[in-house]
């Protein structure tokens, strides 16, 4: 379905070319001034020098082409040559019809479906997930399912980190703490206990104090070493040991990942591509690429163009250790072999884009990637305290995710207890809704590569730019809708019965809504679900406008009434499916 705006600037062109004039300056772009008019069109001005005329008169000219337009209830020329445009009411009405009736509210799918994967997640195998790991899960799974809307392809992989020298220090504490385990036995040959040796508790536990302990023990860090290196060679006791402390750990992901409502297709780690590592390299050699510099095995990247640094990248240590650069462009090569996928996106914190700009360049000129593989960073700001710094906890540590939406839902089960009389297991389910949406909301409202600050009273509140707001609207209207219904009304029946508004508010409503389909495009094609999110905060906007003007139950003309819930349906129909796109959803009451 086309869009509103370029209907519009079609109908503008048209009557500019019947004017005489270049039917490109027909152009039309949202009001500057919209106590004036609600559309505007400046081809006159740009004209004026091409046809040496006056931009006013050939705005008039224009207008008179308009007189008898369906498109325009109102096309005003005015000093020194602007076109002010009103739209009719019942081409709106016509248009939200059309919307209505369509699958997708009038999305069009994308005419070049690509397959696209989407690395998102990162978190790292033994350790907690925190308040920093928020960001690339709650973007990377609306971007997924924006794509997905448009009809893309999408894959999700999670890519966790469960290959390095976290692992050997796990594997190195626990044989210091349990040396009768079989595991640490290179002598035993029998089948290795189905059930895992720690729990989640002693693994977030032992992480840390590992971690911390290497930092001051080079004896203890050199046996954290050796066991990571047992672990990366094969030995069957480390390589048993270390499936359970996948096991035990992706559990444990997995639940916290459910409670922000993120998926992946892929749980896929660094491991997945340890055996592809060697033929890569070896590859890599034979093609001229890699050459030996200083010890290690590197490619360069640099480029005549380059006004900066570009360093090598490093395929192996001088040790002929791999590196992050050797699995991830190992796992381009897997990915590429796999999927075959037109795009690779990674949702990744925005001061690694150096990196990634070397990896892309090596992936590029070792052939890693077809010469039309589009490999895109998407880098994410951070989120930050009130002090503008990242984000930790009360006693200066990084805050646990899963402490975050704790802190959040109980904020929210505070102020729903508050406002209502309900049950503390009905307020709790409420919350955990309700506190999701504030959640993602508050991030996914910011452009993903900007910084912000982290405000939970500012996030729960159901006043302004927040979730809370946008899920209160829904339920407004479902409320009003259920009211319709136990008065004999049949919702489902008057749905399809948008009339032309009747008065203003009605109209600027239908407007907003018809915007739905350039913004989930420009979303899609920009990757920037802020642009749901300030379509959503709009047509809420516009929609509690409309609400506090018009009594809506009140209204004794009976078709006047089934226009107006025919609206509200599809209002909460589209508002659902775009908090769906951002990855949250809404209660039936608040």
């Amino acid at each position: 379905m086309k869009k509103l705006l370029d209907l519009i600037s079609d109908e503008m062109m048209q009557a500019f070319e019947q004017a005489g004039y270049d039917r490109a300056l027909g152009k039309v772009t949202l009001s500057n001034r919209p106590d004036l008019c609600e559309y505007q069109c400046n081809g006159a001005m740009a004209g004026a020098k091409q046809y040496k005329k006056a931009p006013i008169m050939i705005a008039k000219d224009v207008a008179a082409k308009l007189a008898d337009s369906t498109v325009f209830a109102k096309a005003e020329a005015v000093a020194p040559g602007f076109l002010n445009l009103t739209l009719e009411r019942e081409f709106v009405g016509d248009y939200l019809k059309k919307m209505r009736a369509d699958a997708k509210f009038g999305v069009e799918e994308s005419k070049n479906p690509a397959k696209i994967v989407i690395d998102y997640g990162g978190p790292n195998i033994a350790k907690a997930l925190h308040v920093g790991h928020l960001r690339s899960a709650i973007i990377g799974e609306s971007v997924k399912r924006i794509a997905r809307y448009m009809g893309h392809t999408v894959v999700g992989d999670i890519h966790m980190g469960d290959w390095g020298q976290p692992m050997g220090l796990v594997m190195n504490e626990l044989r210091l703490r349990k040396p009768e385990l079989v595991y640490f036995d290179e002598n035993y040959h029998g089948e290795y206990p189905t059930e895992p040796p720690l729990t989640i508790s002693e693994l977030e536990e032992i992480y840390p104090f590992a971690s911390k302990r290497s930092k001051e023990d080079e004896a203890y860090k050199a046996d954290a070493m050796a066991c990571t290196y047992k672990l990366q060679s094969g030995v069957p006791g480390y390589r048993a040991l270390w499936k359970h402390i996948i096991a035990v750990s992706v559990t444990d992901l997995k639940k916290i990942y459910e409670k922000l409502n993120v998926t992946f297709d892929l749980w896929n780690g660094e491991s997945a591509v340890h055996d592809m590592i060697p033929g890569m390299v070896e590859a890599m050699k034979e093609g001229g690429y890699a050459h030996l510099s200083e010890g290690a095995l590197v490619v360069d990247v640099k480029e005549e163009t380059d006004t900066k640094e570009i360093p090598p990248c490093i395929m192996l240590k001088s040790d002929g250790a791999a590196l992050y650069n050797t699995t991830d462009l190992a796992t381009i090569k897997m990915r590429m072999e796999t999927e075959q996928p037109d795009r690779i996106l990674y949702v990744v914190d925005k001061r690694q884009e150096l990196y990634f700009e070397q990896i892309f360049r090596c992936a590029r000129k070792t052939k890693l990637v077809q010469e039309d593989t589009e490999l895109k960073f998407l880098g994410f700001g951070t989120m930050n305290g009130a002090d503008g710094k990242p984000f930790k906890t009360r006693e200066g540590g990084v805050m646990r995710l899963e402490n975050l939406i704790r802190e959040i839902n109980d904020e929210m089960f505070r102020k729903i207890k508050e406002s209502r009389e309900t049950s503390d297991e009905e307020a709790a389910a409420t919350a955990q809704v309700v506190g999701l949406a504030a959640l993602k909301y508050g991030d996914l409202s910011n452009q993903a590569s900007k910084d912000y600050i982290f405000d939970i009273d500012r996030f729960t509140s159901s006043e302004g730019d927040t979730g809370p707001y946008i899920l209160y609207t829904i339920v407004r209207i479902k409320s009003i809708l259920a009211k319709y219904a136990e008065n004999g009304g049949d919702v489902q029946a008057v749905s399809a019965d948008i009339k032309a508004p009747v008065n203003d508010s009605e109209k600027q409503l239908m407007m907003a809504l018809a915007k739905y389909n350039a913004s989930v495009e420009a979303a899609c094609d920009e990757y920037a679900p802020h642009k749901i999110c300030a379509y959503i905060y709009d047509l809420a906007n516009a929609f509690n406008h409309f609400y506090h003007e018009t009594k809506i139950l009140a209204e004794e003309d009976t078709s006047k009434k089934a226009g107006w819930i025919a609206l509200l349906t599809l209002t909460r129909d589209v508002l659902e499916t775009a908090i769906d796109l951002l990855g949250f959803s809404a209660p039936e009451r608040m």
